[in-house]
């Protein structure tokens, strides 16, 4: 009776029928001899479904007798009701089906039996529920009584909703099952039921054996991994056993006593079972190395490799990245987590994509979260871009575009540089500004129109100033020398370089780096590019006179200004070219100032 690895990995090389029974028997003993002894050491055990290093592998439960301790329903059973021979009440003469699946031992055969039959024929049958999908390997039924002369084996895939013949045993394979008694299985038929006539004999006439097989003689039982027709035909939740004929013995010089008329010399009989043994394993998938008992004391398998389902036959919820597939010796095929990137709780499995990546991605996230989209949530939404300074698995990887509702042309920024579409004569990354050229206007349409076109160089150079310069503004002339009074007074002390310069409508923009800061009470001064803005009739008075690529001393007082950030001057401002004198005096000023000697205005 072969046995293939995945199935019957305890049971070694060939056995026989009765050392099979013997080996599970001695099993089944000792197993509970463990289980009594509160002594035996208790140590937790490397987890069968993983290797040394933590990779998965194919796990399956031990094999085991699937029929022991369960009820057994029988259609006929000595002592209901109760006769001279059979009595409930009794125990000495109580055969009830719960002989069949207790532990026996050789010297204490207890059988079950069914109750006297005196006519043919009258099937008498014993159904057993496993409790749970299980990989049948055999079947075998221990008898007290003469072996039948004619049983059927039968299974069931959903609890006893429906069956279908496993095998048939009789002398009269096609009169009793229609059945020829020599059948051929082959790779187009493995799955159908056979009828075998090597029952006849009658010896022994008490303690015979039925054993079946259900690889035996199946062409594909040696791939047992690559057959899903025979996984399917070893998977049983239920199995049934038809008692249809017993043995009729021949009397000297007559008849078969008890023939089927039914007459007056019909011999009474009965069927006796001492043991109904179902080897197997729970079934699984290869993905769980033992069974145990849910909440509702329902026996399921303790799956791993991200799978669930009472025979971890799907994927874990999340776990659809690659599709559910059993485990084989060559592959563990564990479920995969889809790649969300930590933005997404739900995925959904999609084979069209999985074909696509070469079978090894087929995941899609579902309900993107944190502002992200796409298959694995791996770009923003529109309206967002990438920050790329934080990984894509941050929550704020993405950043809002806040383009300006009036100045950009639309919603949608660039992903990867935040900048959005501008409309005309506006820049900026959010579109928030004039370019340079243009000036603010009032239409939401063409926010920035452009202006008259002015020659910075010429009011930088010119050497007459308006005519009303005088009462305006009154350049500082001569040497010019700094006190402590005009220290104090100015909010912050600055050496600028000027670096260039544009009109932005009445004003001039001035890009200037801040080389040395001796003074400070704005928090918009500090070292490195910055802007200074003057207003251009200021600058056509010579107040104050600029030149660019020049060094200046700038000293001013701080003004709230959102619109234009920056320094600025204006007539109660100093902007005098730089001197190198004035180092060494704004440092001795300065530490002046921080032994208190300025006097608040």
């Amino acid at each position: 009776m072969p046995c293939h690895p995945s199935l019957c990995a305890l049971i070694p090389g060939r056995m026989e029928a009765p050392q099979l029974l013997r080996l599970l028997l001695t099993t089944s003993m000792l197993r509970l001899a463990q289980t009594a002894n509160p002594f035996v050491a208790q140590q937790t055990p490397p987890d069968p479904c993983y290797d040394e290093s933590g990779a998965p592998r194919r796990c399956i439960p031990e094999f085991v007798n699937a029929a022991f301790g369960k009820e057994v329903q029988a259609s006929s059973t000595c002592g209901k009701p109760p006769t001279r021979h059979c009595d409930a009440s009794d125990p000495r003469r109580a055969h009830p089906p719960a002989y069949l699946t207790d532990l026996n031992t050789a010297a204490n055969m207890t059988c079950w039996r069914s109750e006297t039959l005196h006519h043919l024929p009258h099937n008498v049958t014993l159904t057993l529920s496993l409790g749970k999908k299980f990989e049948v390997v055999y079947v075998s039924l221990q008898f007290c009584s003469p072996r039948p002369e004619s049983t059927a084996i039968f299974k069931s895939m959903d609890y006893g909703k429906t069956w279908v013949p496993y095998q048939y045993y009789s002398s009269q394979c096609r009169k009793i099952y229609g059945k020829p008694s020599k059948a051929t299985v082959t790779k187009q038929n493995e799955q159908e039921a056979l009828c075998t006539d090597g029952l006849t004999d009658l010896y022994p006439l008490t303690g015979g054996l039925i054993a079946f097989s259900t690889l035996d003689g199946r062409p594909s039982a040696q791939d047992f991994d690559s057959s899903p027709v025979l996984q399917d035909w070893v998977t049983a939740t239920d199995i049934r056993v038809v008692f249809s004929r017993p043995h009729l013995f021949r009397e000297l010089g007559g008849r078969e006593a008890g023939e089927e008329d039914g007459g007056a010399g019909a011999t009474p009989y009965y069927y006796s079972v001492g043991e109904l043994q179902v080897g197997g394993r729970c079934k699984c998938n290869g993905h769980a190395s033992r069974c145990v008992k849910d909440k509702e004391q329902k026996l399921v398998c303790d799956c791993k490799h991200n799978t669930e389902g009472p025979e971890c036959d799907r994927c874990k919820p999340f776990h659809y990245d690659r599709p559910w597939q059993r485990a084989s010796a060559r592959e563990a095929n564990e479920c995969l987590a889809c790649n969300c990137n930590l933005h997404a709780r739900r995925c959904r499995f999609n084979m069209e994509l999985y074909k696509l990546s070469g079978r090894k991605s087929g995941g899609v996230c579902l309900n993107c979260r944190h502002n992200t989209a796409g298959r694995h949530c791996h770009y923003c939404k529109e309206g967002f871009y990438r920050d790329l300074s934080k990984s894509i698995t941050d929550r704020k990887a993405c950043k809002a575009c806040d383009c300006h509702p009036v100045g950009a042309a639309g919603k949608t920024c660039n992903q990867t540089t935040g900048q959005c579409p501008c409309k005309d004569g506006v820049t900026g990354l959010t579109c928030n500004r004039c370019a340079k050229g243009f000036q603010q206007s009032r239409s939401p349409v063409a926010p920035c129109i452009k202006i008259p076109a002015i020659n910075p160089t010429s009011l930088i150079t010119s050497t007459e100033a308006p005519a009303d310069c005088d009462s305006y503004c009154k350049p500082a002339k001569g040497n010019y020398k700094i006190n402590m009074k005009k220290y104090c007074k100015k909010d912050y002390v600055v050496q600028v370089n000027i670096l260039e310069m544009e009109t932005v409508a009445n004003w001039a923009k001035f890009t200037i780096n801040i080389l040395s800061v001796y003074k400070c009470r704005d928090e918009r001064v500090k070292r490195g590019d910055n802007f200074l803005w003057i207003h251009l009739k200021d600058l056509s008075c010579k107040c104050p006179k600029i030149q660019i690529s020049k060094k200046y001393l700038v000293m001013g007082i701080s003004e709230n200004s959102t619109d234009r950030p920056g320094l600025m001057a204006d007539k109660n401002s100093l902007v005098i070219q730089w001197r190198d004198a004035w180092t060494r005096r704004l440092r001795k000023l300065q530490r002046r100032e921080k032994k208190g000697k300025c006097v608040k205005p």
